[in-house]
């Protein structure tokens, strides 16, 4: 029974966080003790970070932030890492707020503008920063979902730039998948942020179990916790002589004879009613292949009413794609698998086959997903069953384990609230995939978060125009990539300590009586140096007789050296000997830990100096401001920034027509997934000519940039030059794309890029913008145009 002081005291607490207490009471689930805290604390305007499982419900945090935005008469920005998951956020917010009240900004989309509530993609915010937009005006909060993504080598600067340079007076809530070093990173807010409370759960609303597929067998992978169940180890032990077997036989492993096809997987998770589920293959030919597959042996996991249902979802999501380019998409084929229920998700897809993709999976008519990673990062499509084929994927460069953070990402897929009980992890043992390694990944449930932080030409000279040389500078001192390299010298630094102390006690230890010890000492170890150099070099015949005779000269004199010491004759010499080589071992480590700290300390502000050492060579700058070319620097954000700018500069591109424009342009977005050097077809001499002088002056700035110790720009790839420049000029989808290994998603989100950055031309120069918006006319349109969903 409730106490009349309990009672009080809740009243007390409802009173206080009233907002917190009427939102809640909107939401027809009870909130969990880490939500509730959270919104306490925005409640209260305090800064907060909230670190929690994927699906544990991070995102009514943010929610509450932009519900007091809206009582208090605020605007509220949410932030996300990429466009799908913008226009995910933003329909869930015209549901719940109204669509007068919210507005969405991605870059190439722009909804209701000047809306209360703001979606858009972190960059949309950071370029208004550096602009000074007027829409920041009554600015309250700021919601940074998946703030982890500071940690991506190519895009994480942008989130620290945010947390930098937002205004004081903004309420930051960042949301985090869950990561080790949470109270570091909090800390480091409290820094840049002011007050910041850190809220950590490592509690999933749905519990995870973790299974081995092993043959035609299903097993839990642990028996208790830690402890892998003994007959999945049983099994491993018969498959892998099995395998070795075969290997021994014919060169090679052979696929287990039991092992189960992808539809046979399918079926038995359909059986154990573990479907939805969604297999990860870390390749986008293999997610087209599974369906095939399954199409191939008869899969059929819905019913006609779900078929029908199916079918009118998939035609809402066409409509305005011309008939022509349907055939091109193989929109039959893709027609035939969803109404089976069977699919594929991933970046090489049409953004509104994955828009229709995800609305049938989340409301349980599509059964089946197989998905590349992409899938994992943040899109709300959670399944009850998570499988994957292999623990390695190809990261660009190599096949690499995947790491226990993304294992932690792939598999929190798995468990549908208010839906599943349980979710439910599928590893298909193979001989390349084994329990330990599985065990190892599914046992490392956090994994640190590290910064990829790093000052650009673009970000150099908007921080310079605004705040002058030597205040920009100090600004970028307060990264949370030198926050954590400066917590690594703490460590460096103890441990030189440390060490100093170790050597002083050595030293006194090998004090001689007889003379100086130390430099008898050196003598040794000079003539231990010499010898190693003489036995390498006679092994890899390097030497010549001169030089051999000058080394064994030196051998000579210093052996002789070592003879006549004074301490040669002590008793007490080799106890004195292991003493001092200990001393030296430890001296010499200290050399490189000393080298270390200087590497790490000011390493930010060091690089900024160095990029403005480019800039001032370029006459970018000048003293503390930017010149007239630097204000062009200002409004290009592309990573081949200095060359774009550079490019506009020296009127490269200003004989050209808009088709020509964007066709060399498009060098400068576009990355071949082929790294076959083949010689791309050129649409015009124009644009052969432009691009030659592009990259001449690639090769210019790369020495400029080697001169200053820097390297930022990417060599251009004509691999889209052609495609491009066809499409522009009118061509169909299907002639465009006619002969090349291109797939339509790849093409549209190069196409979307190459817009993007022509709008960002345009801002910078008068001169071409009236040609940059024609070339964005002429390629906006058709299947780029007409978008449910975006990459």
């Amino acid at each position: 029974m409730t106490t009349p002081a309990e009672k009080f005291a809740a009243a007390k607490v409802r009173n206080r966080f009233k907002e917190t207490t009427a939102f809640i009471s909107s939401f027809n689930f009870e909130f969990d003790p880490f939500q509730i805290a959270a919104c306490h604390a925005v409640e209260e305007g305090s800064g907060v970070l909230v670190a929690a499982p994927t699906g544990a419900g991070k995102t009514v945090v943010g929610e509450f932030a932009a519900h007091l935005a809206l009582k208090i008469g605020k605007k509220c920005f949410y932030t996300t890492p990429i466009k799908a998951l913008s226009n995910q956020k933003y329909s869930e917010f015209v549901a719940k707020f109204g669509e007068d009240k919210v507005g969405l900004l991605t870059g190439d989309t722009s909804i209701n503008g000047d809306a209360d509530i703001l979606v858009m993609t972190t960059e949309v915010l950071r370029n208004m920063l550096y602009a000074g937009s007027s829409t920041l005006s009554n600015l309250g909060y700021v919601v940074m979902d998946e703030v982890h993504y500071l940690a991506d080598k190519f895009r994480g600067a942008v989130w620290e730039e945010v947390l930098i340079h937002l205004m004081e007076s903004v309420q930051v809530i960042s949301l985090s998948a869950t990561v080790s070093n949470a109270e570091e990173f909090g800390e480091w807010l409290g820094e840049v942020r002011g007050n910041t409370q850190v809220i950590v759960s490592e509690i999933r609303p749905i519990p995870l179990y973790q299974h081995v597929l092993i043959g035609n067998r299903l097993l839990d992978l642990f028996e208790k916790p830690g402890q892998i169940n003994p007959e999945i180890l049983q099994r491993e032990r018969e498959a892998v002589r099995k395998a070795a077997i075969s290997k021994h036989r014919r060169g090679r492993y052979n696929e287990p004879s039991d092992r189960l096809t992808r539809a046979d997987i399918i079926e038995k998770l359909s059986r154990e009613n573990l479907l939805p589920a969604i297999t990860f293959i870390f390749s986008r030919v293999g997610c087209d292949a599974a369906v095939k597959q399954c199409l191939h042996a008869g899969l059929r996991l819905t019913d006609t009413e779900e078929r029908n249902e199916i079918r009118a979802t998939a035609l809402k999501y066409t409509q305005n794609i011309a008939e022509e380019d349907l055939e091109v998409l193989g929109f039959t084929e893709w027609l035939t698998a969803l109404e089976r229920g069977i699919a594929a998700h991933h970046a090489g897809l049409l953004p509104s086959f994955k828009g229709a993709v995800e609305d049938l999976f989340q409301r349980g008519l599509v059964k089946a997903v197989f998905a590349t990673e992409t899938l994992a990062l943040g899109i709300n499509m959670p399944a009850r069953t998570v499988v994957l084929e292999k623990l390695i994927k190809y990261n660009g460069e190599a096949h690499v384990p995947i790491t226990p953070g993304e294992y932690t990402q792939l598999t929190g897929r798995a468990g549908r609230r208010g839906i599943d009980i349980e979710g439910n992890a599928v590893i298909q043992w193979s001989p390349t995939v084994d329990s330990a390694s599985a065990a190892g990944l599914a046992s490392t449930r956090t994994y640190p978060l590290r910064s990829s932080f790093a000052p650009t030409y673009n970000m150099s000279i908007n921080l310079i125009a605004r705040f002058g040389r030597e205040r920009a500078r100090r600004s970028l001192e307060s990264s949370f990539a030198q926050f954590q390299a400066d917590r690594a010298v703490v460590g460096l630094s103890r441990q030189i300590h440390k060490n100093d102390a170790a050597i002083e006690e050595l030293l006194a230890q090998v004090k001689c009586h007889l003379g100086d010890f130390i430099e008898y000492a050196a003598i040794r170890r000079e003539i231990k140096e010499v010898e190693v150099l003489l036995s390498k070099r006679d092994q890899k015949k390097t030497f010549d007789n001169r030089q051999r005779a000058r080394l064994e000269g030196d051998l000579s004199d210093l052996r002789k050296a070592m003879r006549n010491h004074s301490c040669h004759g002590c008793n007490e010499r080799e106890d004195h000997a292991r003493l001092a080589e200990r001393a030296g071992r430890l001296n010499r480590e200290n050399d490189g830990l000393r080298t270390r700290v200087q590497s790490r300390t000011h390493v930010i502000a060091k690089t900024f100096d160095q990029i403005c050492q480019v800039l001032t060579h370029l006459e970018y700058i000048e003293g503390e401001k930017p010149t007239a070319q630097g204000k062009i620097l200002t409004k290009i954000y592309a990573e081949s920034d200095l060359l774009l700018t550079e490019a506009i500069r020296r009127g490269v591109l200003d004989e050209l027509n808009a088709s020509e424009l964007l066709s060399v342009v498009s060098t400068m977005i576009f990355e071949s997934r082929n790294a076959d050097n083949v010689s791309p077809k050129m649409p015009s001499p124009r644009v052969s000519s432009a691009l030659a002088d592009v990259i001449s002056l690639w090769a210019e700035l790369e020495e400029i940039e080697t001169e200053y110790g820097v390297k930022t720009q990417r060599e251009p790839d004509a691999g889209f030059c052609w495609v491009s420049y066809r499409w522009a000029s009118g061509n169909s989808l299907q002639n465009v794309l006619k002969g090349t290994d291109m797939s339509v998603g790849d093409f549209v989100r190069s196409t979307k890029q190459l817009i993007d950055l022509l709008n960002q031309i345009s801002g910078a120069s008068e001169k071409l913008r009236p040609m940059c918006k024609d070339a964005v006319k002429r390629i906006d349109r058709g299947v780029v145009a007409f978008l449910m969903g975006d990459l």
